[in-house]
């Protein structure tokens, strides 16, 4: 089950291949596929990149062997010397870009700052390139601290758009493979900006840079303190949520477990409803059938079910592992409070089968849900019962409530007659002038 649920296949054409070895790394841990298989899958995804070592390593692994083929060693001698090459080139730019005097004379306008570069420090437009292709050589050889550095400063002197766009996803990629949370949120927030902002050739062009987007932030969403209230806000956006249906609707997932774990889940849940309904043809695994047995069929066993299956998909799940506990829980409140809604009287017994809670953790958890929720209701220990208590309007409310209704009803009518006797009258009146 675990293999059959797992994403990483559809995920891959729309990462880094930086960004994809985490998850491959988390299949091997949690030995979703063969351990060979995964081996030659790491080697030939970083086959192409500058961590000549690294390579060598899986390399070495696969053929079960300590040999080191001329090839790695040549290629690593090419790599050592593009960096000492760089480093010399840098060396001057990086001591006069963190000069401190530099600093405080640096503005926001870019062009009079590289107008105040090269009258005061012979600095040249191939000197900026030069940050911007070292950051490069950086990330490709695993130094990513090193290449975000480089990628920051080159976005403060650089003019040409078309690197500055390039340089920020290069930027997001290097916080997010350093685990620096705060910093990779502004990015790709900063980021998110700026492909609302660019003038793309295409539509399609702009969905599929959104859609790289949404899953580069599945990396700093789920890991982030306040990632799960940024991802509900961001995908719940109208260019969001079409470039999930357009184009990638197992994000789903991932949206309805933030919606499932998130304190503010009430005011989303009809909305994720919705679209999880729309989708179903589409996409679909435990995590949304779930939450389509609970709220569309009003089906307790088949949530029940599902849920029992959602435990499984979250724990083998790159992103969503850490967060199994906490969907676990609130899709436990998500059945009882649905329960009680369409019950007056409940046996604690079958609800806490339906929970898959001993009979002990039943009581304490109906308590509980009383306690923090105040739903309206007690609890009868002789019987082993919940008495939901239904509020009942009266009679009289009713009336009020109606009487309320016509007459607002009442006053729009009056005002609407009123305005077209005033343009009736109006207009009489410019007829005879005429």
């Amino acid at each position: 089950m675990a293999a059959k649920h797992d994403l990483t296949m559809r995920m891959i054409p729309f990462l880094d291949r930086h960004l994809v070895f985490p998850l491959l790394d988390f299949l091997t841990l949690k030995e979703v596929y063969p351990t060979e298989d995964l081996l030659k899958a790491k080697h030939e995804l970083l086959s192409n990149t500058n961590m000549v070592d690294f390579v060598l390593k899986l390399y070495q692994e696969i053929h079960n062997t300590e040999d080191v083929p001329r090839e790695f060693a040549e290629k690593k001698e090419k790599v050592l010397a593009q960096l000492e090459e760089f480093q010399t080139q840098t060396q001057n730019i990086i001591e006069v870009i963190e000069n401190p005097e530099v600093i405080a004379a640096l503005r926001q306008d870019k062009l009079q700052n590289l107008h105040f570069l090269k009258e005061n420090y012979n600095f040249t437009d191939s000197m900026v390139l030069t940050l911007y292709d070292y950051g490069q050589l950086q990330f490709n050889c695993g130094n990513y601290g090193g290449a975000a550095d480089m990628l920051y400063h080159f976005r403060v002197l650089s003019t040409d758009n078309e690197r500055n766009f390039s340089a920020l996803w290069g930027k997001l990629a290097a916080e997010i493979l350093t685990g620096n949370w705060d910093v990779a949120l502004e990015e790709m927030q900063k980021l998110r900006e700026a492909i609302d902002q660019k003038s793309f050739s295409t539509p399609l062009q702009q969905l599929q840079q959104r859609t790289w987007l949404i899953h580069w932030s599945l990396f700093v969403f789920f890991n982030h303190p306040k990632g799960r209230d940024g991802i509900v806000d961001m995908l719940f956006s109208s260019q969001y949520i079409n470039t999930i249906q357009t184009s990638c609707p197992w994000i789903l997932r991932y949206l309805t477990t933030a919606v499932v774990t998130n304190k503010r889940r009430k005011t989303y849940i009809k909305e994720l409803v919705k679209v999880i309904q729309q989708e179903s043809y589409e996409y679909q695994d435990p995590i949304t059938e779930f939450i389509e047995a609970l709220y569309v069929h009003f089906d307790f066993e088949g949530a029940q079910q599902k849920l029992k299956e959602c435990e499984e998909v979250l724990s083998n799940d790159f992103f969503l592992v850490a967060a199994r506990e906490d969907f676990m829980e609130n899709a436990r409140q998500f059945i009882s409070e649905t329960y009680c809604r369409i019950h007056q009287k409940i046996d604690v017994k079958e609800l806490s089968q339906t929970l898959n809670l001993t009979q002990e953790e039943g009581e304490k958890w109906i308590v509980n849900l009383i306690r923090d929720t105040r739903v309206d209701a007690k609890i009868d220990f002789e019987e082993n019962t919940v008495i939901m208590n239904t509020p009942v309007t009266s009679v009289y409310q009713q009336v009020i409530e109606r009487t309320k209704g016509l007459s607002f009803k009442s006053q729009v009518f009056a005002s609407a007659i009123e305005k077209r006797e005033l343009a009736a009258a109006s207009a009489a009146t410019t007829a005879e002038a005429l």
